[in-house]
C-alpha cells in the first residue's frame, strides 16, 4: 500500500525507511489484500518504468474478475490505460499539440491568465495560493488548448476533483460519467459548428479516411480528451503549489529566485525532484516473471512505483532531503519515464515558470500565513498536493 495518503505531510521518512530494506518489496493492493510490489528505488523505477513486460492495460487485467465500480469505459480505459500499439496511435494524435513551438505560441496567454488572477489579490488579507492560483491557471490553460467554452470550465474543474476523491468510489464513477457525458456532447456540437481547437481538429479523425480505416473511435476521442483535461491540470495544479510551498520554506532559494528570476527555468527540475506532483504512478502489472531490483516478481501482480520515493533516493541524489537549486536534477522521475512519460510536461513547465515568475515579481515579501504544519493535504494515492495555501505579504 503507498505510504503517501497516510502520511501526507511527510511522505518521504516513511519511504526512506521501506527503500533502505529493500527498493522492492511485495505489499498487500486493492480490495482484499492481494499481493502486489511496491518500487521506491530509483534506479528500479526507471527500470520498471521502461520496461514493456509491466503492462499498463488495466481491461485486460481486470477482465473477469468482476467489479462493483462503474466508472465511465472513456475514464477507465484512457491511453494511460493502454500498451502500444494502441497507445502509439492515441499518442501520436495529440503529441503535435504539446511541442516545444506550441508551448511557446501559448505562453503570452498563460501569462495573461496569470496576472489577472494575481490581480484578485489586493493584499488587504491572506490569498490562497491554490485556490487562487494553481487550481484555475491550469484549467484555464487546458480548457483554452482544448476548445471547452467558458461556461462549462467550473463543472469540469469540478468533475476532475472528484475523480481524485479519496475513500468515495461512488463519487469519483459518478464525477466520471458527468465528464464524459459533458465531452460527448461537446464533441457533438463541434461536429456541428468546427473551429480551431485541438478537440477540433481531433474531431476529423473520427470520420473514416479513403481507405475506410479510423483514426479514432468516438470513445477513443471522449477518452482523450478527459485524459487531457484531468491530467492536464491536476498535475499541474499541484507542481505549482507544491514549487511555491518548497521555496516559502527555504527563503534562501526563494529569496535567489526572487533577485535572479531568469534561473527559475532552471530550478524547475530540482522543484519537481524535492516534492512531485503525483507520488505514485498509475496501475501496471507484470505480463511475465520480471527480476526488478534483485526481486523476482511473478506474472500477472500489480505493480506501484512511487516517484517521489525514487527522486529522494540517496542513491541517486546525495543529500536528498535538501531543496539544492545547483543540484543537476534533470533525470528525476516526476514526469514519469519511457514511452509514458508526461505528454504535457513543457505545458506543465511554462506555466509554473510564468506563475513563479509573476508571484515573486509582485509579491516579494511572501510568506506563509500559517505554520506548515497547519496545512491541510489532499489525502490520496496518486498525486501529492495541498488542499491551500494561504500567503501574505
Amino acid at each position: 500500500m503507498s505510504q503517501d495518503s497516510r502520511c501526507p505531510q511527510d511522505p518521504y521518512s516513511p519511504y526512506a525507511a521501506l527503500r533502505s530494506g529493500c527498493p522492492v518489496r511485495s505489499v498487500p493492493t486493492g480490495s482484499g489484500g492481494r499481493p502486489g510490489y511496491l518500487v521506491t528505488g530509483y534506479a528500479e523505477a526507471r527500470e520498471a518504468l521502461a520496461d514493456g513486460r509491466l503492462s499498463k492495460d488495466t481491461a485486460a487485467f481486470f477482465a473477469g474478475k468482476g467489479s462493483p465500480r462503474t466508472l465511465h469505459p472513456a475514464v477507465a480505459h484512457t491511453m494511460l490505460a493502454t500498451d502500444p500499439p494502441r497507445h502509439t496511435r492515441l499518442r501520436r494524435s495529440v503529441t503535435g499539440a504539446f511541442t516545444a513551438g506550441a508551448v511557446t505560441r501559448l505562453r503570452p496567454f498563460i501569462a495573461r491568465v496569470t496576472d489577472e488572477l494575481l490581480d484578485r489579490w489586493t493584499g488587504g488579507g491572506p490569498f490562497d495560493v491554490v485556490r487562487g492560483l494553481a487550481v484555475p491557471l491550469p484549467v484555464i490553460v487546458i480548457c483554452e488548448l482544448l476548445g471547452v467554452p467558458e461556461a462549462g470550465r467550473p463543472d469540469v474543474r469540478r468533475w476532475s476533483a472528484e475523480l481524485f476523491t479519496a475513500g468515495d468510489p461512488h463519487a469519483v464513477d459518478t464525477a466520471s460519467h458527468a465528464l464524459a457525458g459533458y465531452l460527448a456532447e461537446l464533441v457533438a456540437a463541434k461536429r456541428r459548428r468546427p473551429g480551431d481547437s485541438l478537440l477540433d481538429r481531433l474531431v476529423p479523425a473520427c470520420d473514416e479516411d479513403r481507405n475506410g480505416d479510423q483514426h479514432l473511435s468516438e470513445e477513443e476521442l471522449v477518452s482523450l480528451a478527459a485524459l487531457l483535461l484531468v491530467a492536464g491540470h491536476e498535475t499541474t495544479t499541484h507542481f505549482l503549489g507544491n514549487a511555491v510551498l518548497a521555496l516559502l520554506r527555504h527563503p534562501a532559494a526563494l529569496d535567489r529566485l526572487r533577485k535572479e528570476p531568469d534561473a527559475i527555468p532552471g530550478a524547475l527540475d530540482e522543484l519537481l525532484r524535492f516534492d512531485p506532483p503525483v507520488a505514485t504512478t498509475t496501475f501496471r502489472f507484470t505480463t511475465q516473471a520480471v527480476t526488478l531490483g534483485g526481486v523476482e516478481i511473478p506474472p500477472g501482480v500489480p505493480v506501484q512505483i512511487s516517484l517521489g520515493a525514487a527522486n529522494r533516493d540517496p542513491e541517486r541524489f546525495p543529500e536528498p532531503d535538501l531543496l539544492d537549486l545547483d543540484r543537476e536534477a534533470a533525470t528525476h522521475l516526476a514526469f514519469g519515464h519511457g514511452i509514458h512519460r508526461c505528454l504535457g510536461a513543457l505545458l506543465a513547465r511554462a506555466e509554473v515558470e510564468i506563475a513563479l515568475r509573476a508571484v515573486l515579481a509582485r509579491f516579494p515579501a511572501i510568506r506563509l500565513a500559517v505554520p506548515p504544519e497547519r496545512l491541510e493535504w489532499q489525502r490520496t494515492r496518486l498525486v501529492r498536493g495541498l488542499v491551500s495555501l494561504p500567503v501574505l505579504t
